[in-house]
């Protein structure tokens, strides 16, 4: 907006200038023409009168005089004429060429700007790329890390696959021996829910050769073997059986307390005995022992609080 101000009052002040030039002209005109006339009239004063026809003869060389004094000056005021359209030609071509200089300026001044602007973008755009680089070159640096953290766990689990691969081939026979070693293990305990048991343990020497099944899953089904045989050591429990006594069979009910003891007790409560574990066999019981017996397969069967009794245990080292 400037710039155009500034271009409107250049131009302004050349207008102006011209139009005192072209009015000023005219007035040099006249005063040349008004000293033309005002010197005739001296020189018409200071000539002396004649006689008669001087007299005469001098008036009409006077009429005819000014004639043609006005027609010299007219004559100067031609010559005069060419030179004022000179002085304007030259004018307007020095003001056209003063626009046109004004012209370039403002194209210069234009691409001044525009270079100005393009650079100061280029310079943005290079301290946006500085910071962009730097912050990649950080980021870089942390994935180098990460990358070399990574290689080591890599080679960790490397290695725990190798162990693994050991593992797996040594674990076959270890998950037979764990079986082995349960079957004996129930054979030697004391003979409850021996039908079940033996049934489980059955069960796993079928899935340890089964190849649809993974190794974890055969290792998982042995310790869930295990825990059970566990927790018949914590648990006392009260079923009904067949059992052989002195050669004669009785249903009864058993009372299992842990693996501590097993008795059992008729249904009309008259007849009770217990485990042996030295001849593995079932013995009688004195009939004292009939109501702690039957007291306790009420408690096993929660039709009883619990509550301290008294029931028959081997001595270590002592038979029954």
């Amino acid at each position: 907006m400037e710039k155009n101000i500034k271009y409107f009052l250049i131009r302004l002040s050349f207008g102006i200038l011209l139009i005192s030039v072209v009015f000023a002209e005219p007035e040099t005109t006249d005063s040349t023409t008004d000293s033309v006339i005002q010197e005739d009239s001296a020189a018409a004063e200071t000539t002396p009168e004649p006689k008669n026809n001087e007299t005469s003869e001098s008036l009409e060389n006077e009429n005819t005089a000014p004639v043609v004094k006005e027609k010299t000056v007219n004559t100067a005021d031609n010559q005069d004429l060419p030179n004022e359209i000179d002085a304007e030609k030259t004018l307007g071509a020095a003001v056209e060429t003063k626009i046109e200089a004004q012209k370039e300026a403002v194209k210069s001044q234009n691409t001044i700007d525009q270079l100005t602007d393009e650079t100061r973008d280029m310079v943005q755009e290079y301290r946006n790329a500085i910071r962009k680089t730097d912050s990649l070159s950080s980021y870089n640096q942390q994935l180098a890390k990460l990358v070399k953290q990574q290689k080591i766990s890599l080679s960790s689990i490397q290695r725990q696959l190798e162990n693994a691969e050991e593992t797996k081939r040594s674990i076959v026979p270890f998950i037979n021996k764990m079986i082995g070693t349960l079957e004996k293990f129930v054979r030697l305990d004391l003979p409850f829910l021996l039908d079940e048991r033996r049934q489980r343990i059955s069960t796993l020497k079928q899935i340890v050769n089964f190849p649809d099944i993974t190794l974890p899953d055969k290792y998982r089904r042995v310790m869930e073997a295990y825990q059970i045989e566990i927790e018949y050591g914590r648990t006392i429990e009260a079923y009904n059986d067949t059992i052989t006594v002195d050669g004669k069979e009785y249903t009864v009910e058993i009372l299992r307390v842990g693996r501590l003891l097993m008795t059992f007790q008729t249904s009309d409560g008259e007849l009770s005995g217990i485990w042996n574990k030295h001849s593995k066999a079932w013995r009688k019981l004195p009939s004292e022992y009939n109501r702690s017996i039957n007291q306790g397969l009420l408690i096993a069967k929660k039709q009883a609080p619990p509550e301290l009794i008294k029931l028959p245990v081997t001595a270590a080292g002592k038979k029954l």
